[in-house]
């Protein structure tokens, strides 16, 4: 999206540099990544190599979602912005979006940011804030700081960056999501075990076997009686109040809709999720 937003506002692009192309399926060919494509569709050159960036000859790199660190030989030879999905100090690092969703964050936004050799340490040219959703998930709330971030880079490449000022506040730092961070552990609030659901690909056992919770909400109804886990229609008893179950998916199949899985699951009473 910035990639398209640079170019459709008549700025030259040197080159674009992207990850190499990337299996989606054991069995499938690799495929180009977003950006590849449409630097290709836009008749841009294209490289897997950062030093081409600084070979190219550009004023000036734009660095969205790169997800590598770039060496000082690079930062030495060629300025680089980076817009950054949080609002800096807090949520540096490699998934600042899931991270805001499951602390609660309420606001989050894009800061573009002078890439140093921190991680994501660098001065900052500008912020701007947004809200996040109650039911928001990662993915759209990923596409709405897309589409806010392009908007600041064009704005900010017209008007000039201006002068960056250090970051203030206290520092965290968001850690890769790993599958661990998405197991739903039916001890855990409600609300907690929503805003899990909301990264994407929650998961969670039934009668020994995965099943995926990829729709939830918090019910507003007290809980059923009975441990966490427990499955009464499809409400989920939690560590505090309970979750209703919307879309699941069990292993080897589409997702559904959680009303007609359990008409097929058929659970029997007191049998629960987890266990």
């Amino acid at each position: 999206m910035a990639l398209r937003a640079i170019v459709d506002a008549g700025h030259d692009v040197a080159v674009v540099i992207t990850r190499p192309d990337k299996r989606r399926g054991r069995h499938e060919p690799p495929r180009p990544s977003p950006v590849k494509a449409a630097a290709f569709e836009l008749g841009l050159p294209v490289s897997e190599l950062a030093e081409d960036a600084a070979a190219s000859g550009a004023e000036l790199g734009v660095v969205v979602a790169y997800g590598r660190i770039i060496k000082p030989g690079i930062l030495t030879r060629l300025d680089l912005v980076n817009a950054h999905f949080s609002l800096l100090p807090r949520w540096r690092g490699a998934a600042p979006v899931e991270r805001a969703i499951l602390a609660g964050d309420t606001e989050t936004g894009v800061c573009l940011m002078a890439i140093d050799e921190g991680l994501d340490t660098g001065p900052v040219y500008g912020c701007e804030a947004i809200g996040i959703g109650p039911e928001e998930t990662a993915p759209e709330l990923r596409a709405r700081l897309a589409t806010l971030s392009a908007s600041m880079l064009v704005d900010a490449l017209a008007t000039g960056l201006g002068r960056a000022v250090p970051q203030q506040g206290e520092a965290t730092y968001a850690e890769k999501i790993e599958p661990a961070d998405l197991y739903l552990d039916w001890n855990r609030s409600a609300s907690e075990l929503h805003r899990v659901v909301r990264l994407g690909r929650a998961w969670t056992t039934w009668r020994g076997r995965r099943l995926l919770v990829l729709a939830a909400r918090v019910a507003a109804e007290a809980p059923p009686d009975g441990p966490p886990g427990r499955l009464e229609g499809d409400l989920v008893v939690t560590g505090d109040g309970a979750l209703r179950l919307v879309t699941v998916q069990a292993e080897g199949r589409p997702p559904l809709p959680a009303v007609d899985w359990l008409r097929g699951a058929r659970p029997r009473p007191g049998e629960g999720l987890g266990s």
